[in-house]
């Protein structure tokens, strides 16, 4: 709900009352207040859709506030009366110490730095990391308790044996340490990174505190001083000049130049510098805040009440950290510290950085480890329960060695069931990831956030330098043409475009200038305005054309380059070609060259026009007055019409009426519009103009008329119209067809701006965010009517979002999320357009967005986009425009700024995670398979095989090779014409499960068959073999019935029962190489979920022919090396037995790719069924829907 109007009367007359009582205000309130009360001069907020904020900050400080809600619109003098200060002399030095003790320094407040032990902690504060950790401990259980139990040589009972006097010797098993040693490396070196990554976050708000000024000039006691811009209050009177940081919210109360300007974009996201007055005009005045306002466009929308203005409407006020860039002026305190916008800023950053979420990877992730760890201690316990009965047996000892001996196999089990090696594997495909994305300009600031762009389903994006060039253009004009006969003196308009996007002067003119007899008076005219009344300059750095002055003047010294001059030569040599530092402005030279420069008639809000004195140097008496301005002001005072052959024709009615009709035209383009004209005195300019007819400088008896610039409008009077120029910040070139990839892609487009609404408009209509003429039923009502029909709003001011209720933004918004569907209805576009937008209604329509769980990515150069950006799933800053607060409040920073950056960035997500789910496909049916392989173990009742170490080092190091190398496999053709993933799908999803199952059920039975085949099976190996009943029952070999009948020497063993503990090394090593070779083939059928190896064969990428090659080479290398050998409990292996390994592990192959081949099948079958709904739907026939 909004304040009532007359609320707010009875709040400010009351204030007035108070004040004007002669009650000592602050006196009243210093025996509440403390140091710690925050003042309340900053502008009142106002309660909409629920959220409320007071006018009262604190009950120390009451009256304050309520005398002064809205310093932006309050009259000079009732400002210096409310806040009791002395206009001439300032505060006293006695009342600025007591003010600085209630309110605090003027400086944003600096919370305790997090701890580093905290952010450690919060590394570890993960389900898969507990994981992890757990099996650290369990792995070093054994080096804890000892072989006997607790107290028999284990690292406790040594210590233990230690203290009370005696020696210390620990016998350890290298396979026990080793494990959870390589486990903690592994967790120290994520948490690494991960503290890294919080500390550089924090860099935001220390950005924002950067943008402060150290001091500033204050009057104190009746005189001025340099002051700490940190001891400024509320009520200091302060003095500002070109260049100057603003110190405080400061209310300006009175000009010392024509006219004073602040560049605010920080701010309010817009690049074009703010005029600032005394005077409140209300909110329309305060809405034309553009160099000659909004030219006629039509964009000014109408504010209901003073409390209601948006920030770059309040045209009385300067902000803290904006810049002064032209003029100087004097105002005084209205808000310091956290009390000013930016302060507002930092606090919604602070909030955005308490409410920040984990990305979509994470909370997959954190889903996969949780069913991972019910699965894992499911399995665990089971095999542990199911052996009870065997802990007694005779041939462990005792029942703590049997307990300890299936405990190991738990491990053993976890361990192969735990991918040690997918963290790494993430990070580095992450990090790959974060490096293909750099040479497509998009910087990653966080890893994660490179697989967030990849389900990504809304971008809201700025307009200013994003879909825009941020470089105004001239893209029409329009002069006068000559009447095609005497008995038709209205003559008609001649409109050209002009090619271009930046300030780089090549560009065509459509169509062609030809000018009339070879010669074109009011062209020239045309050219004449545009240079000689102009501030701007135009320069070369490097490769590019940059502005120095105004964006609108800079695009009018461009319009001019294209144009050329009336000297052929200089056409010849420089007209629609490449420039350099020296002649970049040769024709604006060219025509400045023409002419002497008499005065400057400063641009005023109330005329809206500026207009330059100048004389020809072939007739130095003669002057001409060139004007520009707003075409509805200079309309009004032109009397003639310039026609290209140099005449003059009296401005009929019909002609003003065309002229302004074709004003409106342009406006509705969505261009700001200037209109030229011209004036000289010997011609009947008005009385000022007369007097200025030889004037030749400040020496001549009508320069004081120039020092009064209520005269300036008198001087401007009886002009002659020359012609109209449109301009733009225009698209990029490449925009359009991003925004129609992100269609294809389902990702919907949302521009938010601070820019007026008709040219936000006109821009998304350009880019394809709207469509390009807007639905008959919703034309020109959605813009100022839009609480009335919500659902079907295209474009809202912030001020009409903000007043909606919490349902109508939720209705509004829905059509964003997934759940919304082209066909609906009520659907009347793509995207939706958001103008004159603060940074709290960014923030507002992100949270929204993500209730309704979409994946935002928000785009942002200025200060006020850091909370967005904060807010938004992945924030996207601009690398070479934007400031330092928005790049640290940022994931991801363009070093080339342009929407097309965003959308190969989105597309390099989507192949980043589809090759994430290969590789995490790849591991999990690797690790299925060690699982299946140790519980068909334990169940069967065989020698435990495969030791913990070893499949450590297949987990990490086998199989990290190959699954690394899956996050280069290239990008499906098909990846941008598919809807984003919602972040809900689990990364395990039934039919993948049941592919792990069947995959890895091979796997467990092929590494177990080897092992079996070995013993039973395998005559001519150079060992013996052995009865399946002998194997399962090989703990009791010494009571065997039947004993083993074979000499142990010939073997190499001590006693026949070896062959079952330490003569399974072959067998053994057999197996564990059985394992490594199944998971090398399987690193090929992750190649591609669904496609054939055929169609997507193994050299399609060759890193994982490398990896696959390297692995293997590894796994060689412990074999044949006697010192790994030893420490991995392996030996060499014959040529006979790789031929074994290999017939065994290929199979894995073709099952695969008869599981693929099912699910191509099911695939078209469903495509089919879709496409006979869709028919059957067109030609109403049949009604099999789909179900």
């Amino acid at each position: 709900m909004k304040i009532p109007t007359s609320l707010f009367r009875l709040v400010q007359a009351w204030g007035l009352i108070v004040a004007a009582s002669g009650f000592s205000i602050p006196a009243l309130l210093s025996s509440r207040s403390s140091h710690k009360t925050q003042h309340a001069f900053a502008p009142a907020t106002r309660m909409h859709g629920g959220t409320t904020t007071t006018l009262e900050r604190t009950a120390a400080s009451i009256t304050l506030p309520l005398s002064l809600p809205f310093p932006h619109a309050q009259k000079v003098e009732d400002v210096f009366r409310l806040l009791r200060t002395d206009r001439a002399a300032g505060l006293s030095g006695e009342e600025a110490t007591r003010r600085l003790e209630q309110f605090g320094p003027n400086r944003l407040a600096e919370g305790p730095p997090p701890s580093l032990w905290k952010l450690i902690a919060q590394q570890f504060d993960d389900l898969l990391v507990k994981i992890l950790l757990a099996a650290a401990f369990v792995s070093f259980l054994p080096v804890l308790v000892g072989s006997e139990g607790l107290g028999s040589g284990g690292l406790i009972g040594e210590v233990g044996r230690w203290l009370s006097g005696g020696g210390f010797q620990l016998a350890v098993d290298v396979s026990d340490v080793v494990e959870p040693l390589v486990i903690l490396l592994i967790l120290i070196l994520n948490a690494t990174v991960g503290v890294v990554q919080e500390l550089s976050a924090l860099q935001a708000v220390q950005g924002l505190r950067a943008m402060q000024p150290n001091t500033a000039e204050c009057l104190r006691d009746g005189r001025w001083s340099t002051l700490p811009a940190a001891q400024l209050v509320p009520g200091d009177v302060v003095k500002m000049q070109t260049g100057d940081v603003v110190p405080a919210d400061i209310r300006i109360t009175e000009l010392r130049t024509t006219t004073l300007r602040a560049e605010q974009s920080q701010l309010t996201g817009e690049s074009q510098s703010v005029f600032k007055m005394p005077q409140w005009g209300g909110a329309g005045g305060a809405n034309r805040d553009m160099v000659y306002g909004d030219g006629g466009n039509g964009a000014a929308d109408t504010v209901p009440s003073m409390s209601e203005v948006e920030l770059q409407l309040k045209n009385t006020m300067v902000f803290a950290s904006t810049t002064v860039s032209q003029g100087a002026g004097v105002g005084v305190v209205v808000g310091t510290g956290m009390d000013t916008e930016i302060g507002k800023i930092q606090q919604a950053v602070d909030a955005a950085s308490q409410e920040e979420e984990d990305t979509p990877l994470q909370k997959t992730l954190d889903e996969f480890g949780g069913q991972l760890s019910k699965i894992i201690g499911g399995i665990c316990l089971l095999v542990w329960t199911l052996n009870i009965r065997n802990f007694s047996d005779p041939a462990f000892g005792s029942i703590w060695l049997g307990a300890l001996y299936y405990f190991k196999v738990a491990v053993a089990l976890a361990v192969a069931a735990i991918p040690e090696g997918l963290p790494a594997v993430i990070t580095t495909a992450l990090a790959l990831g974060t490096r293909r994305m750099a040479e497509r300009k998009a910087l990653i600031r966080k890893l994660p956030c490179v697989e967030t762009l990849g389900c990504t389903n809304v971008i809201c994006s700025d307009k200013t330098g994003t879909l825009t060039t941020n470089e105004m253009s001239a893209t029409s004009f329009v002069l006068p043409g000559q009447p095609p006969h005497t008995q038709s003196p209205t003559p008609p308009l001649r409109e050209f475009s002009v090619e271009g996007t930046t300030y780089t002067p090549i560009g065509r003119i459509r169509p062609s200038l030809t000018p009339v007899d070879g010669y074109d008076r009011c062209l020239e005219a045309f050219c004449e305005v545009a240079s000689l009344c102009n501030e701007a300059t135009l320069a070369v750095e490097g490769q590019r054309v940059v502005r120095k002055g105004e964006p609108t003047e800079a695009a009018l010294r461009v319009l001019v380059e294209k144009i050329g001059c009336d000297d052929e030569g200089l056409n010849q040599r420089h007209l629609q070609k490449a420039r350099t530092g020296d002649d970049v402005s040769v024709f604006n030279d060219y025509w400045e060259s023409q002419f002497e420069r008499r005065a400057l008639l400063e641009f005023s809000r109330d005329r809206k026009s500026m207009s330059v004195l100048c004389s020809p140097k072939r007739h130095p008496t003669r002057n001409t007055l060139y004007v520009k301005g707003a075409p509805e002001s200079i309309l009004d005072r032109c009397s003639e019409v310039l026609l290209p052959d140099g005449t003059r024709v009296p401005m009929t009615p019909t002609e003003r009426a065309d002229i302004a009709s074709r004003i409106t035209q342009l406006a509705s383009r969505g261009l700001r519009t200037l209109a030229f004209a011209i004036g000289d005195a010997e011609r009947g300019g008005g009385v000022g103009a007369s007097l200025l007819a030889g004037y030749d400088g400040p020496s001549h008896p009508s320069h004081q008329l120039l020092l009064d610039q209520s005269q300036y409008a008198r001087i401007e009077q009886n002009l002659t119209f020359v012609g109209l120029v449109g301009l733009m910040d225009p698209p990029r070139p490449e925009v359009p067809q991003a925004i129609e990839e992100c269609r294809n892609a389902g990702i919907k487009v949302v521009m938010i701006t601070g820019d007026n609404p008709k040219t936000a408009e006109a821009i998304a209509r350009q880019t394809n965010i709207l469509d390009k003429e807007p639905e008959p039923t919703h034309a020109t009502k959605h813009t100022h009517d839009a609480t009335q029909d919500a659902a079907h709003a295209e474009a809202l001011t912030g001020r009409q979002f903000e007043s909606l209720t919490e349902h109508q933004q939720i209705q509004l918004l829905s059509r964003l999320s997934d759940e919304h569907h082209p066909a609906d209805e009520n659907a009347t576009s793509f995207g939706l357009v958001f103008s004159r937008t603060e940074p709290r209604h960014k923030q507002q329509i992100v949270k929204i967005l993500k209730r309704l769980d979409c994946v935002v990515a928000m785009t942002g150069d200025g200060v006020n986009d850091a909370p967005a950006l904060k807010e938004a799933d992945i924030g996207v800053a601009m690398g070479v425009t934007g400031t330092e607060v928005a790049k640290e409040s940022s994931d991801m920073v363009l070093a080339e700024e342009t929407f097309s950056t965003i959308v190969a960035a989105v597309e390099e997500g989507r192949a980043i995670y589809n090759n994430m789910r290969g590789f995490i496909r790849y591991l999990i049916s690797s690790n299925f398979g060690e699982v299946a392989s140790i519980f068909l173990t334990a169940i069967i009742g065989l020698p435990g095989f495969l030791a913990p170490v070893q499949l450590l080092w297949v987990n990490l190091v086998t199989d990290g090779l190959p699954a690394t190398a899956l996050s280069f496999n290239p990008a499906d053709g098909s990846v941008m014409s598919q809807p984003p993933r919602k972040s809900s799908d689990p990364l395990v999803t039934r039919s993948v499960f049941i592919r792990y199952l069947i995959v890895g059920t091979y796997v467990g039975l092929a590494t177990v068959g080897v092992f079996m085949w070995w013993y039973l099976f395998d005559k001519g190996g150079g060992h013996p073999t052995v009865t399946l009943e002998q194997l399962r029952e090989w703990s009791e070999c010494a009571r065997f019935g039947q004993p083993l009948s074979f000499d142990p020497a010939q073997y190499g063993l001590d006693v026949p029962c070896d062959i079952f503990t330490t003569g399974k090394v072959e067998a053994a090593t057999l197996s564990l190489t059985t394992l490594v070779m199944l998971q090398m083939f399987n690193a090929f059928n992750a190649l591609s979920e669904e496609e054939s190896l055929l169609r997507k064969p193994p050299w399609s990428n060759p890193y994982l022919v490398a990896a696959v090659a390297t692995s293997i080479a590894i796994h060689c290398g412990i074999l044949y090396t006697p010192v790994l050998a030893d420490v991995f409990g392996v030996s060499p292996l014959s040529l006979r037995n790789w031929g074994v390994v290999m017939a065994v592990s290929a199979p894995v192959v073709a099952i695969d790719e008869a599981i693929k081949l099912v699910y191509r099948t099911q695939q078209n079958s469903a495509n089919l069924k879709d496409i006979t709904r869709e028919t059957d739907r067109a030609d109403g026939t049949r009604e099999n829907v789909r179900m």
